[in-house]
């Protein structure tokens, strides 16, 4: 693959933090306080998965994907739709300011087979995982799980025309990045 053409979204399953876990597996991680880390592996790594240097997020889908997580949801009870460290508005905020960067960026366009949540990606495939994320977002209970990856392709179409416009800037402070609004 000589492009990167996809964007598959996640959670990290871990606290509201990345770790060392997290930053190997994803090429950027979002915490509770919308800061964004840069993964071990860059986007472009995974424009080659042969050679075992690459973010390893999307089992069967890695080649030519870019992988983003917000930190949180360890230990979710899918039933109970509980949880000691949830996700939250803030964090998928930057996430989806995030994924219309890199779409701006790397010119892929927004559908679902481009710019897809890991459940997504699982549900299609002929041997599911059983992934769950991203399915449920603590702040908005009553949205469904068919409506969620709609409701992020939504955002990060809004994101990513205002980038175009250069409304939002990503900024580097210290060891992580912010994205700035500019009037």
């Amino acid at each position: 693959m000589k492009t990167l053409s996809k964007i598959c979204l996640h959670w990290s399953a871990g606290s509201n933090r990345p770790c060392l876990v997290d930053l190997k597996s994803y090429h950027f991680c979002v915490d509770s306080n919308g800061r964004i880390y840069k993964g071990k592996y860059s986007p472009e790594d995974n424009l080659d998965c042969t050679d075992n240097k690459y973010a390893a997020h999307c089992g069967g889908g890695n080649t030519g994907c870019i992988g983003l997580a917000v930190c949180g949801m360890a230990g979710f009870d899918l039933k109970n739709k509980k949880t000691i460290y949830p996700i939250n508005q803030n964090q998928v905020e930057a996430l989806c300011c995030l994924a219309g960067y890199m779409c701006a960026k790397y010119g892929i366009s927004i559908n679902e087979n481009t710019v897809f949540t890991h459940y997504e990606f699982d549900q299609r495939q002929k041997k599911k995982k059983g992934k769950i994320d991203i399915t449920y977002l603590p702040y908005l209970p009553y949205l469904s799980v068919s409506e969620s990856g709609l409701y992020f392709r939504r955002k990060i179409t809004w994101y990513k025309q205002k980038i175009q416009e250069n409304k939002y800037r990503l900024l580097k402070k210290g060891d992580f990045y912010e994205f700035s609004y500019v009037n």
